[in-house]
This record gives structure tokens, C-alpha cells and sequence, in this order.
């Protein structure tokens, strides 16, 4: 049994849960309080031993109590996973009305904690492994890489770090980086930058990459390719056998007769069924969250392109992008990857080119 002041002390809401739960989840339940620092138990495993839940509420409370744990283990509490992996089958299950509506956005918030940790994680590592004092670096934007530039703020304000000057690749990682402390340059006066850290949407296994969920795919395409190095961190779950299904390429293009040059991308026989959707509301959102178009900060517009195949030569559809009038840039990073650090169930691994 944990200790009564540690994170993981028994509470009223454990006590409320567990007499409602099946025999597995109460069992998985003890297994995760008295074993805090447990390696991650993979979501299936809780689902067999969690055919179903009642009192979602106490339930939600306890996952969220059980992700609150230490922030540095090296893996993933047992808690995150059986919470969310039972939380989920109820609403699965098809668990009454409010019940299971309630219970499938409580296992989306505790995964979204889960993928956070993992973000976390490889943003860390990757400042701590390639960054250098007195370099160039280059600040990816996305939620993964907002921890690669949170990592570098900490190491310059305790003085790990010396005389570092970066390029953010979008207003949003500028502003991050200006709140943090961190010496900022453009292109315009460093054009050889020593490192570049950003994530990925997706990841085949050359280390091709689909970029530009958050709509600053041309910001960091330039900004990246002139780093000696250029490291990608992800979680596995960008990890991928082929690009284009898993997570639709974005494709930035001028505002002048879109939807002309949206039929001629459709067109383009290496994009080949393809289809092709204008974002619409927020530019860091690829799901439509609005009625006019998202905008970059370049002042133009995305088009997402949605697969049902993997894409059979992702360099000719890059190639192919490229020569087409209207298109500024596309989200395929062909090539350019040195290393990929990938945080998963099994600890972090490296993949180099």
C-alpha cells in the first residue's frame, strides 16, 4: 500500500470506484496505487481484465489522481493506462447515455496526459543529447517541440546553457521563446544553424516525414534545412509504414484562385486519390473549427490532403507539389531527418538516417 501523504495515498474517490468496478479493474486498481513507478501497461491488457464501469465520475477522478504521480518517471504509470483503458471500454460498451459520453471524454483527457508525458520526454532529451552552448539552433513549433524550446529556457536561465541564439519557425514559438528568455535571430543574419528540433505528424520508416499539422510547414521546411542537423521527436504513435493515411499532408498555397489550384493538386499523378480540404478557423488545428479559411502566418492558405492509401512515392509527390503554380510549399520533409527520437512503451529509442 502506498504511504498516506504519497501521490498515490488512497482518497475517498478510490474507495467510491472500487466497490462498483469489476473484480479486473479493482484489481488493477490496487496494482497501480501500490506500484507508483510501474512500467506501462499497455491499454489492451487493462480492457480484458475491465469488460465495464460504473460511476464514471468516481472513475475519472481516480484516473486523474493517478496521473498526477511523479512527473520525471522514466515510464508511464500503470494508473494512466488502466484508468483510460477502462474509462474507454465503458463508453465502448455502450454504457447508458450520459454515462458513456462522460466516460469516453475522461479517457481522452487522461491519454492526453499520457501523450503530454511522452512529448515531454523526447522534447528533454533531445535539447539535453544535440544542444550545445554557443550554437545556432533552430525551434520547431508544435506541441511537442513547445518542450524541446521549454528545455532550452531552463538550461539558459540556470546556465547549463551559454550564448545561444535561435530561429522560431512561427509567431506562436517567437512568443514562447521571448517569455523564456531565449536569444532570437532570423535567417536573415544566421543562415548556418548548428541544430534544429521540431516533431512530426508522421513518420515512415526512411524517416520521411509529414509536417505542417500546425500550419508553419514552410517556416520550419526553411528554417530547418539549413541545420547541419536536424533531429525530429515524436511518440510512437507517429510512427508509420507509409505516409498519407494516418495523417492528411498539408499543403500551403496562395489565396489567389484556391480552388483552382486545389483541383490541380488533385490531379497530379502521384497524388493520385488524393483529396484535397481547405482548413478552415484555426491554422493549428487541422480538424475545421470555423467557417473562413485559416490563414498561416505567411498569409496563406492550407490545403490538407487526405489518403486512404499509402502514398506510393512520396519525393515525386514532393517533387510534383513543388512545380505546381500556386502551391508556396508542401509538408513532405523528404530526406532531411539525422535522427528521430521516438518515446514510447518500451522507453525512448533513437533511429538515425
Amino acid at each position: 500500500q502506498a504511504s498516506p501523504g504519497g501521490p498515490f495515498a488512497r482518497s475517498p474517490s478510490l474507495e467510491a470506484s472500487a466497490p462498483m468496478a469489476p473484480t479486473g479493474l479493482r484489481v488493477a486498481l490496487a496494482s497501480a496505487c501500490c506500484a507508483p513507478a510501474l512500467a506501462f501497461v499497455p491499454a489492451q491488457r487493462a480492457v480484458s481484465s475491465a469488460p465495464a464501469v460504473a460511476g464514471g465520475q468516481e472513475v475519472a477522478s481516480t484516473a486523474r489522481r493517478l496521473a498526477s504521480g511523479p512527473a520525471e518517471t522514466p515510464a508511464l504509470t500503470a494508473g494512466c493506462a488502466v484508468m483510460a483503458a477502462a474509462v474507454a471500454c465503458a463508453a465502448s460498451r455502450g454504457r447508458a447515455g450520459r454515462l458513456g459520453a462522460r466516460a469516453a471524454r475522461q479517457a481522452k483527457i487522461t491519454m492526453m496526459a499520457t501523450q503530454d508525458e511522452l512529448k515531454k520526454m523526447v522534447g528533454y532529451k533531445a535539447v539535453d543529447d544535440y544542444v550545445k552552448s554557443g550554437t545556432v539552433i533552430g525551434l520547431g513549433t508544435g506541441s511537442t517541440a513547445a518542450f524541446a524550446v521549454e528545455r532550452v529556457g531552463e538550461l539558459l536561465k540556470s546556465g547549463e546553457l551559454k550564448d545561444i541564439i535561435a530561429i522560431p519557425t512561427s509567431i506562436r514559438t517567437k512568443e514562447q521563446a521571448e517569455e523564456l528568455g531565449i536569444p532570437l535571430a532570423t535567417l536573415d543574419t544566421h543562415s548556418d544553424l548548428d541544430v534544429a528540433i521540431d516533431g512530426a505528424d508522421e513518420v515512415d520508416p526512411d524517416l520521411n516525414l509529414v509536417k505542417g499539422g500546425g500550419g508553419a510547414l514552410f517556416r520550419e521546411k526553411i528554417v530547418e534545412q539549413c541545420a547541419k542537423t536536424f533531429v525530429v521527436i515524436v511518440d510512437e504513435s507517429k510512427m508509420c509504414d507509409g505516409l498519407g493515411p494516418g495523417f492528411p499532408v498539408p499543403v500551403e498555397i496562395v489565396p489567389f484562385c484556391h480552388e483552382h489550384t486545389m483541383r490541380v493538386i488533385a490531379s497530379l499523378p502521384a497524388l493520385k486519390g488524393c483529396e484535397p480540404v481547405l482548413r478552415l478557423g484555426n491554422v493549428a488545428n487541422n480538424q475545421p473549427d470555423g467557417t473562413e479559411p485559416a490563414v498561416t502566418d505567411n498569409g496563406n492558405y492550407i490545403v490538407d490532403l487526405k489518403f486512404k492509401e499509402p502514398i506510393k512515392d512520396a519525393k515525386a509527390a514532393a517533387e510534383q507539389l513543388k512545380m505546381t503554380v500556386g502551391v508556396v510549399d508542401h509538408g513532405f520533409f523528404i530526406g532531411m531527418t539525422t535522427a528521430c527520437i521516438i518515446a514510447g512503451k518500451d522507453g525512448i529509442t533513437v533511429k538515425t538516417a
